[in-house]
C-alpha cells in the first residue's frame, strides 16, 4: 500500500518509510492513497477474533512491505496477557481489551491495562515493536 501527503507531495512512500520518516516532507500527514474496504462477511469473521489477531488483520490492510509472517509475530509480540496484565481481578488478562456489560446495550471497553495504564498502551506498544523491526531490517 502506497501513502500520499495531505499537502499534495507526490511521493507515494509505503509504511515503513513514513512510520520512520514522520511528516511528509511538504509538512503534510501521510493518508492511505485507497482505503481497503471490509465486507459484511470480512467483519462477522473479526468479530470471534482475539485481539492479537484482529489487530493482524486490521495491519495487513495498510502495511503491506512487511512479510504477513513478520507482521504476525509483531502483533502476536505486542498483544499478550503479559503487557496487558493490570486488569480488573477476576478477568482474564488474554482478553487484551475486555469488554464489559454494565447493563443491556451499555458496554465498557478497557483500553488501560498496559504497562502504563492508560490508552495509549494499545498504540505504543505496537509502534515500538515496527520501529524495532524496521531498523533491524535496514542494519540501524
Amino acid at each position: 500500500m502506497r501513502y500520499v501527503s495531505t499537502r499534495g507531495n507526490n511521493d507515494r512512500p509505503e509504511f515503513c518509510d513514513i512510520l520512520l520518516g514522520g511528516l511528509a516532507p511538504d509538512g503534510g500527514l501521510y493518508l492511505p492513497e485507497e482505503y481497503p474496504q471490509v465486507g459484511a462477511e470480512e467483519l462477522a469473521e473479526w468479530r470471534e477474533l482475539p485481539y492479537a489477531a484482529l489487530a493482524l488483520r486490521i495491519l495487513q490492510k495498510f502495511v503491506t512491505d512487511i512479510p504477513a509472517c513478520d507482521l504476525k509475530s509483531l502483533a502476536d509480540r505486542t498483544y499478550t496477557a503479559r503487557t496487558y496484565s493490570h486488569c480488573r481481578p477476576g478477568r482474564d488478562a488474554g482478553d487484551i481489551t475486555p469488554l464489559t456489560t454494565l447493563e443491556p446495550g451499555f458496554h465498557l471497553l478497557e483500553l488501560s491495562n498496559g504497562p502504563t495504564l492508560a490508552f495509549k498502551d494499545m498504540a505504543m506498544q505496537l509502534l515500538g515493536n515496527l520501529f524495532e523491526y524496521v531498523l533491524d531490517k535496514r542494519g540501524e
